[in-house]
């Protein structure tokens, strides 16, 4: 792969996040699937449906997804990823179960096939408490990512988004919080003036009472970092769709220097 990033002005960055629409950027739905029968679906062709589970003796086996979302999340992350670039296209790696729990065997085979697949975007709308002895789980595929150009896109906690998650809080990842907001725009989450950064969630997007699709054709309010990640990762496509030489690096510095500033009152749930 050639090593070389194209680098763009932030005002060429700007523009293509007006003008771009996702086309030619493949992003991959890490998440619990996605329903396609659902209307809000309606047009929606998967590049990729691919169900994961782990067997009684630890092997990851990948089966077809069939269209299915088991609880609901992939759905909606699926739907605000569409709205904000309506040209991407999009696979479903289905890796959460009922309850949105998952293993790290299945996470991380999920990750990988996607990167080798030519994904240029993983969607991850989920975490797990970070902690050294958990991150032999999530690095290698991160650092892969980063290695391939692929970009990641990550949710953060809902409680409390200072806290840390892996992948989110893997410098190379770009990690979104909530934002109580219409605005369709992108937001630099720093701490207000006068208080020292104490974290590495920098981004925020629209992400508070969403009125968003849910399993078995039904519509829910919800809120949260999941439905936020998408947000950001849409506006990527759109950037990439413009630029798609654009390295991982590069790409969050343009999205750090072109974001709009941060106001108090955009703050949600988890502050």
């Amino acid at each position: 792969m050639n090593h070389h990033s194209t680098w763009i002005l932030p005002d060429e960055a700007r523009a293509a996040l007006e003008s771009g629409r996702g086309r030619g950027i493949k992003v991959a739905v890490i998440d619990s699937g996605i329903e396609l029968s659902h209307p809000a679906m309606a047009g929606l062709r998967l590049v990729d449906d691919i169900a994961f589970e782990l067997t009684g003796d630890g092997v990851v086996k990948r089966s077809p997804g069939w269209g299915i979302d088991q609880f609901g999340h992939g759905t909606a992350v699926a739907h605000v990823l569409r709205r904000i670039a309506p040209e991407v296209q999009i696979g479903s790696f289905r890796v959460l179960d009922q309850r949105l729990g998952s293993k790290f065997q299945i996470i991380r085979e999920a990750a990988a096939l996607a990167i080798d697949l030519g994904y240029q975007i993983l969607n991850c709308s989920f975490g797990s408490r970070a902690d050294l002895t958990k991150i032999e789980h999530f690095k290698p595929w991160v650092d892969a990512a980063y290695r391939r150009g692929v970009h990641i896109v990550s949710a953060c906690d809902n409680d409390d988004f200072r806290s840390a998650e892996w992948p989110g809080h893997f410098p190379s990842v770009i990690t979104v919080n909530m934002a109580r907001t219409e605005c369709d725009g992108l937001f630099f989450r720093w701490d207000e003036l006068g208080e020292p950064s104490r974290h590495l969630v920098e981004f925020a997007a629209r992400g508070v009472d969403l009125e968003l699709p849910w399993k078995n054709g039904k519509w829910s309010k919800k809120s949260g970092s999941s439905f936020a990640a998408p947000h950001v990762a849409g506006l990527l496509a759109r950037l990439l769709s413009e630029h798609p030489a654009v390295k991982p690096p590069v790409a969050k510095a343009l999205l750090q220097e072109i974001a709009l500033a941060w106001q108090p009152a955009m703050r949600g749930p988890n502050h």
